[in-house]
């Protein structure tokens, strides 16, 4: 559905992206990732023909984006970082102004603008100006109409930031019933956002694309030890004594979490949690559960403690620095 292939961009001296490749497969998610000055606007702006690249190719639902420009821009719907709203029209004026931009049957508008106001949660604020709105409210506005023309792509560049907490959960949500209908590239600063949302994930540093995988694939390849995190009530230096003895530990460390309570309080015990790394692929929750009850403590809660996309992130982009600074 999107490929990029060896995508460059100068601003006079300036590199913004070099060498940019990448393939996006159609109805998937993808989380598009970078420190600030990284080059994610810049791509996404080549991708939508907004800015042309210096050097390189890219192709949108088959169509390239510099000589199918206009092809390209009907099949995708754009939610940039700062989105362009005229704030003296009123939201279902709007609506309808970019519906015709974007070549709506006249037939059709009307429908698809209730349909999207109501999916977006705008409908209650159709007939107030985007000036008098609160930015929570704009940013609903800018994905509404992103989603006007049903597109195949969609490239939301910060769609969460301004809500609130609940709105927040509801974009989200959005997102993952689009999935399948629509390929979307999303940009946030949000990890655990991309975690929850998205299939794919590509980093970009310095112009430059560092890892291009699934977050499970990427988990995989960097973590190079097997992590368990166990709660458990009892005697804290004989539960980390006794965890460190599990055959294939290579360390337990505590987790500030320890606190007592009203009961443990009176038995001398507390309730702490404890990471668990064993060599990789050493499965250890059936010896570390049982050893747990067989000494009567209380075993609280047992999970594995896989890396987070932060610290995958931390560690390709520290990575990547280094290298070059080699």
């Amino acid at each position: 559905m999107i490929e990029a292939d060896r995508l460059t961009k100068y601003y006079d001296k300036h590199t913004a992206i070099r060498d940019v490749s990448f393939k996006v497969e159609k109805g998937t998610v993808v989380g598009f990732l970078g420190p600030n000055g990284a080059g994610k606007t810049t791509t996404m702006r080549i991708l939508t023909g907004c800015l042309p690249p210096s050097s390189g190719t890219a192709r949108v639902a088959g169509y390239d984006v510099l000589t199918d420009s206009l092809q390209v821009r009907r099949r995708i719907g754009y939610l940039p970082e700062n989105v362009p709203l005229y704030t003296d029209m009123k939201v279902a004026d709007y609506l309808a102004f970019v519906a015709e931009v974007k070549g709506l049957e006249r037939g059709r508008r009307r429908q698809r603008i209730g349909e999207i106001m109501e999916k977006c949660g705008v409908a209650k604020v159709r007939r107030t100006l985007i000036g008098a709105l609160s930015r929570g409210y704009r940013q609903r506005v800018g994905i509404a109409q992103a989603l006007l023309n049903d597109p195949e792509v969609l490239i939301l560049d910060e769609p969460t930031i301004g809500l609130d907490p609940r709105q927040i959960i509801e974009i989200r949500q959005l997102i993952k019933e689009l999935a399948g209908q629509s390929t979307v590239i999303l940009s946030t600063h949000i990890l655990p956002e991309v975690s929850m949302l998205c299939h794919q994930v590509i980093i970009i540093n310095n112009g430059q694309i560092v890892a291009v995988d699934t977050p499970e694939n990427l988990t995989t390849g960097l973590q190079r030890s097997t992590k368990l995190r166990i709660r458990v009530e009892g005697p804290v230096d004989q539960i980390g004594i006794a965890l460190t003895q599990l055959p294939g530990v290579l360390r337990v460390v505590t987790e500030d979490e320890a606190h007592l309570s009203a009961g443990d309080a009176q038995a001398g015990e507390t309730a702490q949690s404890f990471i668990v790394e064993s060599e990789r692929n050493c499965d250890l929750r059936r010896e570390a559960s049982r050893l747990i009850v067989e000494r009567g403590w209380g075993l609280l809660e047992l999970r594995a403690a896989d890396m987070s996309l932060e610290e995958i992130f931390v560690r390709l982009v520290t990575k990547e620095a280094q290298e070059a600074q080699a």
